[in-house]
């Protein structure tokens, strides 16, 4: 925690609150100042209208005054090519409909690379408001030899320079002070047509880089970015990943399985019989309970991604795929955001707004959903654990973590094979194909800081959390109540839940999956799934508690299917859930970044056909080989 940690005194909350914003590159660690600003004092949204988050915190400045601290959307340019950029153009011209102007622009630039980042720096001074230079991985710069004279530059383009390090603690005092005495307004500075010439003149005159200053970067990347090598630990990179993602969470699953398990059976011995403790237990602990398991795993997948992204590899790999995506109907720019799409495909689709062409665009957000996010990860653990054996291979290799690899990869290659369908179908009704070049910052390579991953990894648990606690719950409750009502009449033969109302939809449906091997418990499972993934999981275990003739908690859920179900089901579920249609959300965001119905049909029903089709194959296979 960089800002002070102290409680808000009385006097600082009711004074005029200073506003500030803070902008810059993408790449250039403005993020983590931030984080190292604000700490846990955070909002995050989006801005009305858009799915552009809005990132707010504040902090207590030395003379005791408030400042408020807006995070604006990364841009190279004003002239905006993105909705993330018109974000921020129109904030910093004070042009935004809701957005207020800010009282100072702290324009956050990478000391390593000036040469990119002093082209915005001089874009931003015409903006005419206060304004304060943050050269932010000083550290860095001086490790690489790069000398800086911040009071030659200052005085050249007449704001105050502070130099920052984000990822450490005392990297901000100055930047705090600074803030505190907010500056006059930048000098007007005449438009000569040549903004480039004046970048070269200033790093001429207040910048001193030795030849030498790339030179890790570039040994690095000539192992990295080499056509064979590069594509070698890039496959090696993604296949540790999902190891570790399903062997190295187990411990911590099976901790927090046990304690739902102990949590399910002391409220079943304090609550009295009856519709309560059947909703407590059957509803509550062994629904929502079955999901919370799984957080560990889905907190590993995101560390994975968050370190590859902080460390600066995230764009070389979208470099070093760009041929493949290319010849598969895509772009390299479409990487960062299909890798996205493994944490949940709605930032994925999102994040397609930086790329220009309209065709490559709608491609990636058409196939995006097909990338295995991680509200799939407690389906596949639930049936890979149950029925796939818990052995090694070549002894050392987790057969569990092969098959969960399998599923990833299915993913990765049924988006390019749709993709490059696309690109024929395109081309067969004479629309031409351009090729765009890619063109990406290659940011310099850093060590991820323990600060920023954790306050990455927080967010994701809160925001799982919160889905437990409030969509996944509530439909947890409400398919209880549909399993529960009507009550069964006195001599009913069966399960009482057969003579509910969920029941009578599970076997209705049941003549509609029942080629692809799914009994009327999954049917009834599907339903509320498609508002969110997990909630297939906790439906199941919903499910499977009312059916069953004796108590059962969360955690035998898993010896349960195992017991009941061919393998041949459980085989054409892991299909089914790697193509099957996206919960209803992400529909909803393909609409809105598409303004098309007819997109987010189109999305829902080739994900149906592709589900139904995998899954028959699938089954009826796996079925006529046992």
């Amino acid at each position: 925690m960089s800002a002070p940690a102290a409680p808000f005194p009385p006097t600082a909350i009711t004074a005029t609150p200073l506003s500030i914003a803070l902008v810059g590159n993408p790449n250039c660690g403005k993020t983590a100042l931030f984080n190292r600003l604000t700490g846990s004092r955070q909002k995050v949204a989006n801005y009305a209208g858009v799915t552009v988050e809005r990132k707010e915190g504040r902090f207590l400045a030395p003379s005791g005054r408030l400042v408020r601290v807006l995070d604006l959307p990364g841009a190279y340019s004003l002239n905006a090519t993105s909705a993330d950029e018109a974000i921020t153009r129109d904030v910093c011209l004070g042009q935004h409909a809701v957005e207020a102007r800010p009282d100072l622009l702290v324009c956050v630039a990478d000391a390593t690379n000036l040469r990119l980042h002093l082209r915005f720096v001089l874009e931003l001074m015409r903006v005419g408001r206060p304004m304060v230079l943050a050269l932010n991985m000083s550290d860095a710069a001086a490790r690489r030899g790069i000398t800086i004279d911040r009071e030659k530059l200052s005085r050249a383009l007449g704001i105050p320079i502070v130099s920052t390090v984000a990822v450490q603690r005392n990297g901000v005092h100055d930047l705090i002070a600074q803030i505190d005495r907010v500056p006059p307004p930048p000098p007007v500075m005449a438009q000569d047509g040549n903004l480039h010439a004046e970048v070269r003149r200033l790093l001429a005159e207040c910048v001193s880089m030795p030849r030498h200053t790339a030179a890790i970067d570039d040994a690095l990347d000539r192992v990295v970015l080499h056509p064979v090598w590069g594509l070698a630990i890039l496959a090696v990179l993604m296949f540790v990943m999902f190891q570790a993602v399903f062997t190295g969470a187990r411990p911590f699953m099976d901790g927090i399985g046990n304690a739902m398990q102990v949590l399910g059976d002391w409220l079943g011995a304090a609550l009295p019989a009856g519709p309560l403790r059947s909703l407590v237990q059957d509803g509550i602990v062994a629904g929502a309970g079955t999901v919370i398991t799984f957080l560990p795993q889905i907190l590993l997948l995101f560390l994975f991604i968050l370190v590859l992204e902080e460390s600066g590899y995230l764009p070389r790999a979208a470099f070093l795929l760009d041929r493949l995506m290319v010849g598969a109907g895509l772009t390299g720019r479409s990487f960062i955001p299909l890798l996205s799409s493994f944490a949940c495909a709605i930032p994925g689709i999102m994040a397609t707004r930086t790329i220009q062409d309209r065709r490559d665009r709608l491609a990636t957000i058409l196939v995006a959903p097909l990338m295995t996010c991680s509200a799939r990860l407690p389906v596949y653990t639930l049936l890979i654990a149950a029925f796939i054996a818990d052995r090694k291979v070549w002894g050392f290799l987790s057969l569990q973590g092969l098959v969960l690899f399998a599923l990833y990869a299915a993913g990765i290659v049924s988006a390019l094979a749709v993709s490059y369908t696309m690109k024929l179908w395109r081309r067969r009704r004479g629309h031409e194909i351009e090729e765009h070049a890619l063109m990406l910052e290659l940011p310099s390579y850093r060590m991820p800081h323990a600060f920023d991953i954790g306050i990455g990894l927080w967010e994701r648990s809160w925001m799982f959390l919160r889905r437990v606690g409030t969509v996944i719950l509530s439909l947890t409750v409400v398919l209880w109540f549909l399993s529960s009502f009507p009550a069964a009449p006195a001599g009913f033969s069966g399960p009482a839940i057969d003579y509910s109302l969920a029941g009578r939809i599970g076997h209705a449906m049941q003549y509609v999956f029942a080629p692809i091997g799914f009994n009327w418990q999954i049917c009834i499972a599907l339903i509320p799934g498609l508002a969110a993934r997990e909630v297939a999981v906790s439906s199941l275990a919903t499910v499977y508690a009312l059916s069953a003739n004796t108590d059962q908690a969360a955690s035998q859920l898993q010896p349960l299917i195992a017991a009941q179900w061919p393998l041949a089901t459980a085989l054409s579920l892991l299909a089914w859930y790697v193509f099957a249609p996206q919960c209803l959300s992400t529909l909803a965001v393909i609409r809105r970044e598409t303004n098309s119905v007819k997109t987010m049909a189109l999305a829902a029903g080739y994900l149906f056909a592709l589900a139904y089709l995998a899954s028959l194959l699938t089954y009826q296979i796996a079925h006529a080989l046992a």
